[in-house]
């Protein structure tokens, strides 16, 4: 059907640490490499819960920019953009909005958690309330069919399926819409034709999911359909209606294992973190002030490396040969805790010179971030505003 799309976005919060790079951007470089890429700014996200002061956004935004890019985004091969730049993000909300019911809002796990975590704000707006339809129009815009995220973000790819299915379910019966189907069956020639009835009643009936792919590569392989044919007989095959929303899929990715300075998970709010781009001496100094193992009073006292948060570094920066001599040096006392954080110093640095080297590129030239945005604001746009034509026209909006 639509062509295989990957989206994923951030909330603009500034220069990014090597948590955001661990958890997030390596990611994001595979990907770019094997699916066409949007990775977007969500800047109206942020003011779910900045609605009360919002001036530091653009700001954050034009940062983190630069950091995805330091990092090894190419623009080249992804587009790079920023939500509230492409305004259909806000008219397929709006409309989406008209048809999700409120108990779908509610029931997101995330609402009444976020709620708790940030009881300092007051997040009893519809802004907060919707942001997960607000994340599904950003995905459903786009018809992408992976969206990259962890575990605990799963449910969110669950409603926005739960509302493509439906968003297809009462507007996706254009008039005539059985007659049509059927027609595109005969394209199908009689043997093909009698194949994918037996499959769709299969489907409907007794609910063989396997039936599905099997019809979806009957009509793929056939040369003579088009694409609107082939929505009909998807629709047609599932007991819907033609696809006009594509229903997401969790691209499920790995846990970051990057510790903060104090062995928790890095993160802003709990200050223990090494941004992307931080120079040598400040990463050096954080470094060898991280707190070890407290039974190691004094040099010649052996320690115990999975009760120091070193030792997490380790296990990202060092190699085999280097882990067995903190573990040894450690244990033994034949190493004092200087000479063991080095190697992650080292390790640390080494990740960081290509991305302070791409970065002051566009530091030297801060036009060249502006007009890579600019490129993937329009081309961003100009897939939105196919989308939307195919929306309205379902609702009966189209008045052109």
């Amino acid at each position: 059907m639509y062509a295989q799309r990957v989206l994923s976005g951030m909330r603009p919060t500034g220069s990014l640490h090597l948590g955001h790079y661990h958890g997030v951007l390596r990611n994001w470089i595979t990907l770019q490499h094997d699916y066409p890429c949007l990775f977007f700014v969500a800047d109206w996200h942020a003011l779910t819960t900045q609605y009360d002061d919002p001036q530091g956004i653009e700001k954050a935004t034009w940062e983190m920019v630069i950091d995805w890019l330091a990092a090894g985004v190419d623009p080249a091969q992804a587009t790079l953009f920023i939500q509230s730049q492409v305004p259909e993000h806000a008219e397929l909300h709006l409309l989406l909005s008209m048809m999700t019911p409120l108990g779908w809002l509610e029931r997101v796990p995330t609402y009444k958690d976020q709620q708790e975590k940030l009881e300092s704000k007051d997040l009893s707006t519809y802004g907060f309330l919707g942001y997960p339809l607000l994340q599904s129009a950003d995905i459903l815009i786009y018809r992408a069919d992976k969206v990259p995220v962890g575990e605990d973000q799963v449910p969110h790819i669950e409603f926005s399926r739960e509302i493509a299915r439906r968003f297809n379910h009462l507007y996706g019966r254009e008039p005539g819409f059985e007659e049509k189907a059927k027609e595109a069956v005969k394209k199908l020639g009689s043997r093909n034709a009698r194949l994918y009835s037996q499959l769709r009643t299969r489907y409907q009936q007794e609910g063989e999911a396997s039936a599905i792919e099997r019809a979806h590569a009957l009509f793929d392989a056939a040369q003579n359909l088009s694409l609107v044919e082939r929505e009909r007989l998807s629709g047609y095959l599932e007991g819907t209606g033609k696809m006009i929303l594509v229903e997401p899929g969790a691209l499920l990715t790995e846990a970051s294992r990057m510790p903060g300075l104090d062995g928790q998970k890095m993160s802003k709010s709990y200050n223990n973190t090494i941004t992307l781009r931080e120079d040598e001496a400040s990463v050096t100094n954080k470094i060898r002030r991280m707190p070890t193992d407290p039974a190691r009073v004094r040099r010649h006292d052996p320690g115990d490396p999975e009760k120091c948060p070193v030792w997490q570094l380790h296990q990202v920066y060092a190699d085999a040969a280097c882990r067995d001599w903190v573990q040894q040096g450690c244990r033994s006392a034949g190493i004092g805790c200087l000479e063991c954080k080095q190697p992650v110093i080292d390790g640390i640095l080494r990740e960081q010179t290509p991305m302070r080297e791409r970065a002051q590129t566009y530091l030297d030239d801060p036009k060249l971030v502006r007009n890579i945005i600019a490129d993937g604001n329009d081309k961003a746009r100009q897939l939105a505003q196919e989308t939307m034509r195919d929306v309205r026209q379902a609702m009966g909006l189209n008045y052109s």
